[in-house]
Formats: C-alpha cells, sequence, structure tokens
C-alpha cells in the first residue's frame, strides 16, 4: 500500500543508485532490496537499511561526523590540489567539475581528531568524489596522514574507498602504491599503530598498496574488495567465481580481512583496538 502511494506522488520516492543515498524528504528506496524506508529513520540508522542491512556509501564528512569525538576533527593538507600533467583531455574540466560538486579538493579527506579522547591521524576517501580514485594528491594526502602518525605516535585510522588509480595521472597514479606502502612501513617502524577499514568499494591499486599493509584490517559487511572488478575479470576469461566473491566476507573467510564491522559498532571497534594497541587519552 505505501509503495502504490510514493509511487503515485512524484517526488516523495527517492531511489538509492548505486549505493549512494540521495537525500529527499519523505521516503528512501534502498538499493539493494529496494524495499521502502523513511529518510528519518535512514540516516537515524547511519545509512544503512533497516530491512536488508545494505550499507549505502557515506561522504566523507558524514564519515567522520559518525566516527570521531564531535568537532574534534581538524583539517590538513588542504592546500594540495592536482594538475593536469598529462594534459589528458578534459581531465581538467571534470576535476573542478568534482572539487564544486562534492566541495573538497580531493577524494580524501586527511587530519587530526580524537577518538574517545585519544589523538589520531586521520584519512577517509569518499567514493563520490571520481569514484575515489587515487591520483597523486589522494597518495600524497595518505603519505602525509601515515608520517603524521608516526612523528607524532598517534594511531593513524584510514577509511578506503576507491575503484583504483586514477588513470588521468598515469605512472604518476601508480607511482602512489609504492609511496604509501613506504608510508605504512615507516608506521611500522615506528611503532605505531595502523588500522585500515575497507568500505564499499576498496578495489585494485588501493587495495595492493596501503589499504592490504596495515596492522588491523577491518571492513563493513558486504563491501565490495577486490583488485580487477567483475567485468575484467569477464574479458580476462576467468571461469565461474564463487557467489560471494569480491566481497568482504570472501576476504575475510580467506584471511585477508580481520573483522567485519557494521557501520554502528565501528567507533565502538576502532576506540577498543586503539586503546588496545597503545592510544592514549589526553584527558587523564
Amino acid at each position: 500500500m505505501l509503495k502504490g502511494w510514493a509511487l503515485r506522488a512524484p517526488g516523495i520516492l527517492t531511489s538509492l543508485k548505486n549505493g549512494e543515498p540521495n537525500k529527499a524528504e519523505g521516503f528512501l528506496q534502498c538499493a539493494h532490496c529496494k524495499k521502502i524506508i523513511f529518510s528519518v529513520d535512514f540516516e537515524q540508522n547511519l545509512s544503512v537499511c533497516p530491512y536488508c542491512g545494505h550499507h549505502h556509501r557515506l561522504s566523507a564528512s558524514k564519515r567522520i561526523e559518525i566516527t570521531f569525538d564531535p568537532g574534534s576533527f581538524i583539517e590538513a593538507d588542504q592546500e594540495l590540489t592536482s594538475l593536469n600533467p598529462l594534459d589528458f583531455p578534459e581531465y581538467a574540466e571534470k576535476l573542478a567539475a568534482a572539487v564544486d560538486k562534492q566541495d573538497a579538493n580531493d577524494s580524501l579527506t586527511s587530519g587530526m581528531a580524537m577518538l574517545d579522547g585519544v589523538s589520531v591521524a586521520v584519512g577517509v576517501a569518499d567514493f563520490h568524489f571520481m569514484g575515489g580514485s587515487m591520483g597523486s594528491v589522494n597518495g600524497e594526502k595518505i603519505t602525509r596522514t601515515l608520517e603524521r602518525a608516526a612523528d607524532s605516535g598517534s594511531p593513524a585510522i584510514i577509511f578506503c574507498a576507491s575503484g583504483g588509480a586514477r588513470m588521468q595521472e598515469g605512472l604518476l597514479s601508480l607511482m602512489q602504491m609504492a609511496k604509501t606502502t613506504a608510508a605504512a612501513q615507516r608506521c611500522s617502524r615506528a611503532g605505531v599503530p595502523y588500522l585500515a577499514v575497507f568500505t564499499d568499494p576498496t578495489m585494485a591499486g588501493v587495495l595492493a598498496s596501503y589499504a592490504s599493509v596495515a596492522d588491523v584490517i577491518l571492513a563493513e559487511p558486504k563491501a565490495l574488495v577486490g583488485f580487477a572488478g567483475l567485468r575484467v575479470s569477464k574479458q580476462a576469461g576467468v571461469g565461474k567465481v564463487p557467489d560471494d566473491f569480491q566481497t568482504a566476507e570472501f576476504a575475510f573467510n580467506h584471511g585477508m580481512i580481520d573483522r567485519i564491522v557494521p557501520r554502528k559498532e565501528m567507533r565502538t571497534t576502532l576506540i577498543q583496538l586503539t586503546r588496545m594497541l597503545g592510544g592514549i587519552r589526553k584527558d587523564v
């Protein structure tokens, strides 16, 4: 009855396409199970469908808001902006459009924050910005986040969300894989814990570099996790794969992920891990 009424009221029902929630008053439709959700309930449930548990994608600002202590995040590296070193056609225009639409200068937001009183170095990727692609600026921000953690002795927490390297920057983009992995190694030598959280999707060059070398790897349920996408795999002639192939659950069952954590439990889990691994509260 509700669905029929909603369909007769244009503008009230808004679909969630590609796992990305669109703001609307009234009702939303889950991108996975297609059931109707009150938009207020959807927001209160942290953009997780109350029926099927599908975790819709979050913006970097929303992720920071629900994870870290209120008002504690201090953004860094805002001066970094991508250029067009290869003069790739239309890249400058697409980049400018993404900056304007997302009100951010890159697909990764970095800085320092407090997590239940513990100072942490933070990097949060946003898939809405050019597919969360890792270009020169993204790689530099990841590197600075990890180096900031090593220098300050604060745990590093990075939320990963990316389709892979940014093709418009060519080899400069691929170089970020080695660069960010080396920065993770610096954290290891300094004895500073580095935690990575795989969100939907964590793919390609990001998965094959800094994301997979964290001390602890968490993931949201059903997040897409893999190197080459299913379409590319089919083009390469890969045979039949399991139904849960390239999901967080598949990676967990094969030892690549330490724990799958629902969004509502993520903050508590990160607090427990940072304290266990050496994070020190600043108010004690």
